[in-house]
């Protein structure tokens, strides 16, 4: 039977990002093809450690997001099964010393009036939360609200949970827009044929600035390169993320340097997975034993236990990265009937949900779950510059 070539959507991507819009425009009654040239997380989503994290984000537009997703995520886990792995486990950021310790306070008490849940943990008390860290540690702060998800389960699930209202084309790559002749966008052009719909969705990730060119605009979004380690299966050494204070500044900075700052996770199935790294190097995935190396030491300066544990295997992924650290989240007015998702940098797992519901919104021409100074901050068209 040939497969129909109409719907009221078209997501371009089938990460946790794209598989969040087309759960939600589902929810809504509306028709979704999904198209990636890869399988269902193929790219980033595929490399992510499945943080969905308030504890890292300055009070302003991403976390008021990240607030929101949250909350979606947690209404998500009832919905979901629970091989997507999400745990409401905090988060744990911890101050070697009282210089680090007063800037991570002042920092906790700007995110506590924005509506984040942070608790200060003395030192002494720090291994009631965590009982193998490092002695020594000055304090710290508990995040409850942060989680983790299996990534690549979690955007499979969502789209199976939309049932037959979304359809799959995977391995077919986008290579045109199809726009009627006052530029409004009407569908998409596979190597198989065309795919026709009022609206398509830019959730192609990382490549989501190649695809923009393809649709005729400017978005500037870079890979941001970083690694992480897979140790053995252990028994639950690390109970909650935990990662030193500096890898805030990390996340924000605009460097392409390589940077590194400790960040430490357990698993409900046994391996400890850790990073962070972040530098620009386009898209090369040649394997850096420097950052290995800083990653290895990070983590046993954090966890001394972990000193004595075999690394099974490295990846490495690249984030979608915009210039002011905010994703394109929106309608696009220089090419009407396209809208973006991307731009996520490394919180595209746990700004997914929310992004989701922004975008189902828009396409059923309603409001978003946001206000308006919010959808301002993350307009598509903010980048000026030729595709």
């Amino acid at each position: 039977m040939p497969t129909r070539s109409s719907s009221d959507l078209i997501v371009v991507g089938a990460g946790v990002v794209g598989a969040a819009c087309a759960h939600y425009a589902a929810r809504r009654g509306l028709d979704i093809t999904v198209v990636d040239r890869g399988p269902v997380a193929g790219g980033t989503t595929g490399a992510g450690e499945g943080n969905l994290l308030v504890s890292d984000k300055e009070p302003g537009p991403e976390l008021r997001l990240a607030l929101l997703s949250g909350r979606l995520w947690r209404e998500l886990s009832d919905v979901l099964p629970a091989r997507v792995e999400y745990e409401a486990k905090g988060g744990l950021v911890v101050a070697s010393g009282e210089t680090g310790l007063t800037a991570l306070r002042a920092f906790a008490h700007r995110q506590a009036r924005a509506g984040v849940t942070a608790e200060e943990v003395a030192g002494e008390r720090l291994h009631d939360l965590e009982p193998h860290l490092a002695p020594g540690l000055a304090g710290g702060y508990h995040y409850p609200q942060d989680a983790q998800v299996q990534p690549a389960l979690a955007a499979a699930h969502l789209l199976r949970a939309a049932g037959t209202r979304v359809r799959l084309r995977l391995g077919e790559e986008v290579v045109g827009v199809l726009t009627r002749t006052d530029g409004t966008v009407r569908g998409v052009r596979t190597p198989a044929g065309e795919l026709h719909a009022p609206h398509v969705v830019n959730a192609a990730g990382t490549w989501g600035g190649a695809f923009a060119r393809v649709a005729g605009v400017a978005l500037p979004v870079q890979p941001r390169r970083g690694f992480v380690l897979v140790t053995e299966p252990l028994p639950r050494v690390v109970r909650r993320k935990v990662y030193a204070a500096d890898y805030v500044a990390d996340v924000a900075s605009g460097s392409a340097a390589l940077q590194t700052s400790p960040v430490v996770e357990g698993t409900p199935a046994g391996p400890v997975l850790i990073g962070a790294s972040r530098e620009r190097v386009g898209f090369d995935r040649t394997l850096s034993t420097e950052v290995l190396r800083r990653l290895a030491q990070g983590a046993a300066r954090l966890f001394p236990v972990l000193a004595r544990v075999r690394v099974l295997r490295t990846y490495a992924g690249f984030r979608p990265y915009l210039p002011d650290h905010l994703p394109a989240v929106g309608a696009d007015p220089r090419a009407p009937g396209l809208l973006h998702a991307c731009g996520h940098e490394g919180a595209g797992i746990g700004l997914a949900p929310a992004t989701g519901a922004v975008i189902a919104a828009l396409v059923a021409g309603d409001e978003p779950p946001l206000d308006a100074a919010d959808m301002h901050a993350f307009r598509p068209e903010r980048f000026h510059g030729t595709p």
